[in-house]
């Protein structure tokens, strides 16, 4: 006998002495795993709302005034609105997903939950990231057509803008814009695939353990 053979043979009997878990342990286990993996997210997204709050108050009052002399407050408040109103509805979702999973009672009712799950975080992340380029967008289209105004205003409030006319100034701020709304997307990206990422493929490996006890 060879020492590969040697090795699985001890192995073999060794996992014999250990103690077998049941179907209940097994469904017991993934059960607890995926209601904290769904009570992670919930708070997650709880501290994302927080933060982006906090972002907004600490927003410098130059551009909240810049905002409101290019007829923009009006628009950016009922954005804002709308925008919590929806954030609000996700994580209305996502207690109950958690409570859904935390209280259910047989293997297919969990697996369930546990889709139900992952469909309401990947359209909470597709929803962020449209919703933030969609309004990029409508910003910058805005100011390009209203670039004189912007010009003047910008002009009186920056002095950095003072050495450029109208064409300078418009290549180099939407310029600007452009990078800092692709770097924007791109780090918010990023991090939507590292946080969430981990919890849903958590959660994916639960479910395709549940499939095994299961069928």
């Amino acid at each position: 006998m060879d020492a590969l053979e040697l090795l699985k043979s001890k192995w073999q009997e060794e996992n014999q002495n250990l103690p077998k878990l049941s179907y209940d342990d097994i469904y017991r286990l993934l059960h607890k795993k995926s209601a904290s993996i769904v009570k992670w997210l919930f708070i997650i997204s709880i501290l994302e709302l927080i933060f982006w709050i906090v972002c907004g108050l600490l927003t410098p009052e130059s551009n909240k005034e810049l905002f409101h002399q290019m007829g923009l407050k009006k628009t950016i408040t009922i954005t804002y609105v709308f925008h919590y109103s929806i954030i609000g509805v996700f994580l209305v979702l996502f207690y109950l997903n958690h409570r859904n999973i935390k209280t259910t009672a047989t293997i297919k009712t969990l697996m369930q939950n546990i889709i139900k799950t992952r469909k309401t975080v990947t359209n909470f992340v597709i929803y962020n990231l449209v919703s933030t380029a969609l309004m990029l967008l409508y910003l910058n289209f805005y100011f390009y057509s209203n670039k004189e105004q912007l010009f003047d205003l910008l002009y009186k409030l920056d002095d950095s803008y003072q050495n450029l006319n109208l064409e300078g100034f418009t290549s180099i701020f939407f310029m600007t814009q452009f990078v800092v709304a692709i770097l924007t997307l791109a780090v918010i990206g990023f991090l939507y695939r590292i946080i969430y990422g981990i919890l849903l493929k958590r959660l994916k490996n639960n479910y395709k353990e549940l499939e095994k006890i299961e069928f």
